[in-house]
């Protein structure tokens, strides 16, 4: 059901600079304003602003040490940017075995689910229309930001795929960008307006770990169990902006049916190792053979393993994504 990644300084400005600034400021007088500004027309008006609320104590302490992490990571040479190199290269049957272990089979025990045990094939057979959510916490020049990364990546998304995949009004994904304020509420609130999201199946990805920067839950609630028909990532707010980045690609793209991680993988976000940030070559690769139509919904691993060695030598043959 869900796929979870579990796994900067301050200036202080000097007293002279200070007094200097301020001397400076005895140089000009003021001016009295000589035009009234005209109103703007109602449709031109800015959008209101957020009544942000104030963090906690608890929410403030987990900025700052994501922002650590971010930064131990980076000194690191992990969380690359850079989708792979030549010190990354792979072969079909690579990218082939890769597939089968993040397709066919599942990271996280959920109803009758064992962790590691097989899966049949699970993807979205309608398009996939994504909601972004908000907690009170989460200022705007943050929810800007945020924003604009979702519309992008989807559009990448659809791309890869070749699957209808769009920012929406009307959504079946719901991407929350919460904190340790909001994140309950919230989600509670909006992710149970999706068709068979509730309060208790929600809970797994509501009520993230603390070693949790992000997760995501895909469900199937119609006559097909392997069709996706909603889902919803839970994304925390205190995040530094390239590990909210990561999480925007990993969790959504485990939400269209890459839903494992493998150590092998590589070079790839779904490994629990942290040394890619965004979707690579590799992954685009696992995306467009995922929703081949060769492939289907409800495909257990023996009878697609032909299909997925044809696809994967098709895809190494075409190039890097």
């Amino acid at each position: 059901m869900a796929g979870a990644r579990i796994t900067r300084g301050i200036k202080a400005w000097g007293g002279l600079i200070v007094l200097g600034l301020l001397g400076a400021c005895e140089m000009f007088q003021p001016v009295e304003p000589v035009l009234t500004p005209r109103a703007r027309p109602a449709g031109l008006a800015p959008p209101p602003v957020p009544d942000i609320q104030a963090t906690s104590q608890e929410s403030a302490a987990l900025r700052a040490y994501l922002a650590q992490v971010q930064s131990s990571q980076l000194t690191a040479g992990l969380l690359r940017q850079d989708g792979g190199g030549p010190d990354t290269p792979f072969t079909a049957d690579m990218l082939a075995r890769n597939f089968e272990n993040i397709v066919f089979f599942n990271e996280y025990a959920g109803p009758g689910v064992r962790p590691g045990s097989a899966s049949a094939l699970r993807r979205w057979t309608a398009p996939v229309r994504i909601g972004i959510e908000f907690g009170a916490s989460v200022p705007p020049s943050q929810r800007t930001r945020d924003t604009n990364d979702v519309i992008a990546y989807a559009r990448r998304l659809a791309q890869a795929t070749g699957h209808p995949v769009s920012v929406s009004d009307n959504p079946n994904f719901l991407v929350f960008f919460v904190s340790e304020d909001d994140r309950a509420d919230t989600v509670n609130v909006r992710a149970t307006s999706l068709p068979g999201v509730n309060r208790i199946n929600v809970g797994p990805v509501r009520d993230l770990p603390s070693d949790a920067y992000c997760a995501v839950a895909a469900y199937a609630t119609g006559p097909e169990r392997s069709t996706y028909t909603a889902a919803v990532a839970v994304i925390r707010a205190e995040n530094p902006d390239l590990l909210r980045l990561s999480c925007i690609h990993e969790e959504l793209a485990q939400g269209m049916g890459l839903a494992n991680d493998s150590p092998d993988a590589r070079p790839s976000i779904f490994n629990d190792d942290d040394e890619f940030a965004l979707l690579t070559g590799h992954d685009v690769k696992l995306l467009g053979m995922l929703y081949d139509d060769r492939l289907r919904p409800g495909i257990g691993l023996t009878e697609a393993r032909p299909t997925v060695r044809a696809l994967a030598a098709e895809a190494t043959t075409i190039g890097p994504s």
